[in-house]
């Protein structure tokens, strides 16, 4: 039985414990004196959560802790001399053995006992069966995947009836004691509170893992190079090693990445933002309803185009023609390169156009409505009352707008690939190649290097970095929307 018959056998015991409890709550009638407590609905409600939650929460934590359970068990039935040989890989060893049981699963009882004796290939066997596998394998991998089917097999079989089970008592429970006074409504929305602050922990644990995650391998980075080396080098140059072959560490200077960030954020913002905000101050004051309905799903189009088109849309067009317009310019040598600073800062801004132009019409339009017809009538213009009344009121909101755009033209990859390069160059020509901080990282994370290797962990010293960039950016963010919200309240 899947995981996904199951859900829908439980969701329909809940859906089954919702109406009963809903008929049998609709049906009480309160005495002389009495007040009916809560409404039918949240009576079945009550049922429907009672039945649902634990069962879930219960299939959940089974699934979570089943395949370490029966891995652990496996392995711990394999020869002794597997366990304890220098060279054994657990993991490595448990994906050869979970590939031979998709295979088993295949075979005949003939075909499944020669496997067991070691009197056929593995390999030759079981692709004949339509599975490949990475080696030949071991005879004893056989019978350990078989015991790995079996208890899959049993945990899967188990983790379904006793998920059943529980919703079935679970929708006794909800719906035994429904009476006039039951604190139905009270139960649900202490439940809905606790959900609340569930998701909310799990959102602040997952910021501190990975947080932590990053922070733990920078350090065991910054044991292989100084700080002062990082942070104040002007040269990038890893020195990428094949894994095992003793390469020399290289030199990671932060300097030349950070500015390439930060340049092509930059040319990215200058172009963004004022078209952005003056086509949001467009649509929010002067256009008429018809133009706004067509206008703004429009410019929204935009932010549904994938970055990948963007990058492609900028190698192909975009950085061609600013080298040959530069090249006609300057009379043959262009002054612009088809990859560079330029090139990629232009087709970010177009691609953030739309951000800042939606967020910003919407951050404008919730201004009330008071402020603007208040100004009307005491005499100004629309474009003084725009410059003086309403973009002084949305400047808290169009800050943090602003803020999200930046954030994301930092963090952005693809498009500086194609448009910019991989070239971590220290220049301030912006028709010249730069590079970003998120680019090295997808750099240093591909390829067959080792991962204790300086030149593997400086990806997380990279991430770590720009981490820390965008948090001054929220904290300076928060600064200035505190400062003007008070202002203008």
């Amino acid at each position: 039985m899947s995981a996904a018959t199951v859900l829908l056998i439980v969701l329909a015991i809940g859906a089954a414990a919702f109406a009963v409890a809903y008929r049998r709550a609709a049906g009480l009638r309160p005495e002389a004196g009495q007040k009916l407590h809560s409404r039918a609905g949240y009576h079945g409600a009550y049922a429907f959560v009672m039945a649902v939650l634990p069962a879930i929460l219960f299939l959940a934590l089974w699934k979570a802790a089943s395949p370490a359970y029966v891995e652990n068990a496996v392995w711990n039935d394999l020869p002794e001399q597997v366990q304890t040989a220098p060279d054994s890989n657990k993991s490595l060893l448990m994906g050869m053995v979970t590939s031979i049981g998709d295979g088993v699963r295949r075979l005949s009882d003939a075909e499944l006992e020669q496997a067991k004796a070691g009197s056929v290939d593995l390999r030759e066997l079981f692709a004949a069966k339509g599975v490949a596998l990475a080696s030949s394998g071991e005879p004893y991998m056989v019978p350990a995947a078989v015991a790995y089917n079996e208890m899959t097999d049993a945990s899967v079989r188990y983790s379904g009836i006793g998920t059943i089970l529980l919703a079935l008592a679970g929708a006794v429970y909800g719906l035994t004691g429904i009476s006039v006074r039951r604190r139905a409504r009270n139960n649900v929305e202490r439940i809905m509170l606790w959900g609340l602050m569930a998701a909310s922990t799990i959102a602040i644990l997952t910021t501190i893992g990975i947080v932590l995650s990053m922070l733990f391998q920078t350090i065991s980075f910054f044991q292989s190079v100084p700080l002062s080396n990082f942070f104040f080098g002007t040269v990038w140059d890893p020195r990428f090693a094949a894994a095992g072959s003793g390469g020399t560490t290289g030199q990671f200077g932060l300097i030349p990445l950070l500015a390439g960030t930060l340049y092509i954020a930059l040319v990215a913002m200058l172009f963004a933002v004022p078209i952005g905000l003056f086509a949001a101050i467009y649509m929010a004051e002067y256009a008429s309803r018809r133009v706004r309905s067509i206008v703004k799903p429009v410019l929204e189009i935009l932010a549904g185009i994938p970055t990948i088109v963007y990058g492609i849309f900028a190698l192909a067009t975009v950085g061609p023609l600013l080298r040959d317009l530069s090249a006609a310019l300057a009379g043959g040598q262009p002054f612009i390169l088809a990859q560079s600073v330029l090139t990629a800062g232009l087709v970010m801004g177009i691609m953030l156009i739309p951000f800042v132009s939606s967020l910003s019409d919407d951050i404008i339009t919730a201004v009330p409505r008071a402020m603007h017809d208040g100004s009307l009538g005491l005499g100004a213009t629309r474009s003084e009352t725009m410059r003086r009344v309403i973009l002084p009121a949305a400047l808290p909101g169009i800050v943090g707008a602003l803020l999200l755009t930046a954030s994301r033209a930092i963090g952005e990859t693809m498009i500086v690939v194609l448009a910019a390069g991989v070239a971590a160059n220290l220049t301030i020509n912006p028709g010249e190649a730069m590079t970003t901080i998120t680019v090295k990282i997808v750099n240093q994370l591909t390829g067959d290097l080792e991962f204790t290797s300086p030149q593997t962990l400086v990806a997380f010293a990279l991430g770590i970095t720009l981490f820390a960039i965008t948090l001054a950016m929220n904290v300076f963010a928060l600064y200035i929307v505190r400062k003007y919200r008070e202002q203008y309240e």
